[in-house]
Formats: C-alpha cells, structure tokens, sequence
C-alpha cells in the first residue's frame, strides 16, 4: 500500500475507523498511523476525538476505543508545480 491509496480511500469514506482501514489494507494500525501523521502534518487530514461515531453508525464497538480518521483536504489531486498549461 502506498500513501496515494489511503488517500483515494479517505476522500471516497470522508471518515474511517483505523481498525477498518488496517482490515481493508492488510496492514497495521501502527504503519498506518504513521502515514496517517504525514497526511496530518500536511493538513489533509485529522483524528477525531475518541468516542465519535465512525461513518458505518452501527454502534457495535466500543466508541471510547475508537481510533477515527477524517478526510479535510481536498477532494482532487493538487496540480503538479511548473506543469505546461493545457
């Protein structure tokens, strides 16, 4: 997985749990956090406090333990600097 991906998955979701991006990604959640924290660093994404509701609204989990992403960048790729104008 690469960083372009968590980001198509993300702007598609708007919001995720990390345990779903881990399962969706066969990943784990500590090699997710750490480009989750890239994607914050660049302001295009944040964590929301613990106990929020994750998109799926199906309340099965513990919300205290829920470690919840959302999407806040933009919802298209940034243009690529010194590219020829169409």
């Amino acid at each position: 997985m690469i960083l372009a991906d968590l980001t198509a998955y993300l702007t598609e979701r708007k919001r995720a749990p990390l345990m779903d991006m881990a399962l969706r990604f066969e990943t784990s959640e500590d090699a997710l956090r750490g480009m989750l924290a890239a994607l914050e660093r660049k302001g295009r994404v944040r964590r929301i406090a613990n106990g929020a509701a994750c998109s799926s609204g199906c309340c099965k989990c513990d919300q205290a333990s829920v470690e919840t992403y959302e999407w806040v960048g933009a919802t298209s790729p940034p243009s690529v600097v010194g590219s020829p104008a169409a």
